[in-house]
Parts: structure tokens; sequence; C-alpha cells
């Protein structure tokens, strides 16, 4: 029988981004080709050998253009993840997939944007009256009634979230507070020597209660790119490789964009939980085997049900998690420890998934101890994706 599994065939063997700012001064074509660049050279590979490329839908950079500029020969594969940063880790999947089925024999995955810059994602101005597809029309019944900015849209469920199992402004703030202080270490984040403190945190403005301004992620420009080839050919490249273990992503019953509030419960993120369970059953790892991760940390609130998806604290619990530390500095599953959206940067999560890679490589800026294996999530609310990565 043929083993149709990805886990274990396809790895990362090279890492590429360009700095973090406010206004990266170049088009994100520019930022694209610098990160993708700095990731064949990272590898090993020459851009020649490239015969794919995997982003997502919203990245205004054409992978014909990439190709064109890197002078590859013939592009076999390519794709395009819908859903902002629920696509985050869905490029990665995509790329393991079509190197583990002999589609393409190695892939580069990209995100460029000047999010700070060029466009802002919370401004609340979209245009959907002028295009009224499905998903601006369905919009239409949410903002007559304020709902105008993600912010907006996942402070509904953190309400009840915080009705329901009693979670405080203090408990995300904890979440702040720990991925600020893993930013202020890391010579890459923008908020590189600025920590900040829980008082802090309640202090600053409310952008939509029950969110403060430091519950929010930043706006940013950058670019991360990064090689998958298969496991085999990766232990001869130049760096240690970060094996695929898992990939998945996940629509669960009553899924919207962002406004998922018809469903029976809205406390919880059934859809990661859809991605959990996936990449438990691919990797054959269970919570205990995971020594760090990247949670998806766009809004704080969310960072809570995650935790209880993926079973490092029970429904209603994680609460109790964050009170005792364990995602923070020398807790027992540190995470974000590039400081996250909120104090690296936000570049849609990729840079997330390059933390990750920096972990098992042992090359992060706050590593930690014997890294065997990361969970990585993508962006909650929307349809999502998650990997495992791993050692050898």
């Amino acid at each position: 029988m043929t083993n149709s599994s990805i886990s274990g065939r396809a790895a990362i063997a090279g890492l590429g981004a360009t700095e973090f700012s406010k206004n990266s001064g170049r088009t994100e074509l520019r930022l694209a080709m610098e990160a993708t660049l700095a990731a064949l050279e990272d590898a090993g590979i020459d851009p020649g050998e490239v015969e794919g490329f995997s982003s997502y839908s919203v990245d205004k950079v054409p992978e014909y253009e990439i190709a064109r500029l890197l002078g590859c020969k013939d592009v076999k594969f390519f794709s395009q993840v819908p859903h902002g940063g629920g696509a985050a880790c869905g490029p990665v999947m995509h790329a393991a997939m079509a190197v583990a089925t002999g589609v393409a024999k190695v892939v580069v995955v990209y995100r460029a944007m000047n999010e700070r810059s060029w466009y802002r994602f919370g401004t609340g101005s979209y245009g959907f009256a002028s295009t009224p597809t499905f998903e601006n029309v369905n919009y239409g019944w949410y903002m007559p009634h304020g709902f105008h900015t993600p912010a907006a849209w996942v402070g509904m469920f953190a309400q009840r979230y915080m009705h329901t199992y009693g979670a405080t402004s203090e408990d995300f703030g904890r979440v702040a507070v720990a991925v600020r202080d893993f930013a202020a270490t890391n010579p890459q984040a923008f908020f590189y020597g600025k920590p900040i403190t829980l008082e802090e945190h309640q202090a600053s403005r409310w952008i939509c209660e029950p969110l403060h301004l430091l519950d929010c992620c930043q706006e940013s420009d950058g670019a991360v790119a990064m090689v998958i080839t298969s496991a085999e050919r990766a232990r001869d490249l130049k760096q240690k490789p970060v094996i695929i273990k898992a990939g998945s992503q996940g629509i669960s019953a009553g899924q919207q964009v962002m406004t998922s509030y018809y469903r029976d419960d809205i406390t919880g993120l059934p859809e990661m939980g859809v991605v959990a369970k996936e990449l438990y059953s691919q990797s054959g790892l269970d919570p205990e085997a995971l020594q760090t991760a990247v949670i998806y940390d766009h809004f704080t609130p969310f960072v809570l049900p995650q935790l209880e998806e993926f079973g490092f604290a029970r429904r209603g619990e994680a609460k109790e998690f964050i009170r005792a530390g364990h995602h923070a500095r020398g807790g027992k599953l540190p995470i974000n420890t590039h400081g996250g959206q909120l104090g690296e940067a936000y570049i849609h999560g990729m840079n997330g998934i390059a933390e990750a890679v920096r972990q098992v490589r042992g090359t992060a800026a706050n590593q930690v101890d014997s890294v065997e294996n990361v969970l990585v999530t993508a962006g909650t609310g929307v349809p999502t994706s998650g990997l495992i990565l791993g050692a050898v």
C-alpha cells in the first residue's frame, strides 16, 4: 500500500527574511525577492531549480514574476491559499504535498507585504458596497451594528468567552506581556528592547472592549520565504533539515469569515480543533511531545481557546495555564518566542513559521532547550491551518 501521508516526507531546507518595519521603502515584489533569494542561499539551492511556489491569495506578488526574476525554467506547481492569516500554514502544507507526490522537487513559500505603509487591514473601510460578492454581502449584516474591524469581530467572541469561563482582561494582558518579553530580547523584533508590564497593558487605550491597544497585533512591512524540498535531499544541504511532520487546514460547521456568531457555542474555535486532530493523527504526537509552540496572536483573546483546542488546557481552563506562566519565558510551553505578531511583526503568520524553523535548528534568539517538535497555528476566526515541524 502506498503511503499517502505527507508526514516526514518533506522538509524546510532554507529560510530568508527581510527586516520588519513600518515603512520598508521598497515594493512588495522587491521584499519577496530579497527573502526568496536569501532562503535559497540559506539552503544552498540554485534559483533555477525552483519548480513551485505557494503563497496567500491576498499576496499581491505573482508567482510568475518571481519565477521570471529567478530564472526558473519549468514551474510545475503553484497555489494560493485564501482567508488572510488563516492561510499561514497552508502554503507550507501545499508545498509539502507537492514535494511528497513528486509534482515539484523544490518549492518556495513566501509572504510579502507593506501592510503598514501601503494599506491597513483594520481601517473599517473596505469598499464592500461596490462589490456585492458573497463575503461582502455577508458583512453587510454585521457592519450596521458596528462590526467594522477585526478587533470588533474578535471582541464579540472574547466577551462571550469571558462571560462563560471567567477569563479577564488581565489574562489577555498576560499573553501580551509574555510575548513582548520575548520580543525585547529578539534583535529582529520591532519591539526589541521594549518590554511591557501588565499595568501598561491595562492602561493602554481601548480599541474595542474588551480589547486594549496592546491586545492587538502590529501592522508591519516585510517578507519571509522558505524553501521546501524532500526530507532525503534536505539532509545533504547546508542547514539542519526541519521536517514537516504534519500539516492541515480546517473548516468547521457554521464557519464564516471572522463572524461565526450563529454557532450554538462561540467560546471555542472548532476549525482549529479540526486542525489539531489531524496534526496529531498525521504526526503520531500528542501535546506532551511539543516543547514550544507558535500560537497565532493577532488578538490575545484567541490565544486561550487555541491552547484548549490543542489539549494544553481543558475547555475554559486556559486562563489558569496563562496565570501560572506556562506560556512565558521558562514555562513548560513557551509560546511565540520571537515575540509573536504582537511583538516581532505581523507578516500574516509566516514569521511565526520562521521562528519554528529556528527553534528546531537551535538558532532562535530565545532558544528553548532540546526542541524536537514545534506546533505552529494560523489565523483564528477564519478557515485556518496548522503545522508540526520537528527534527529528523
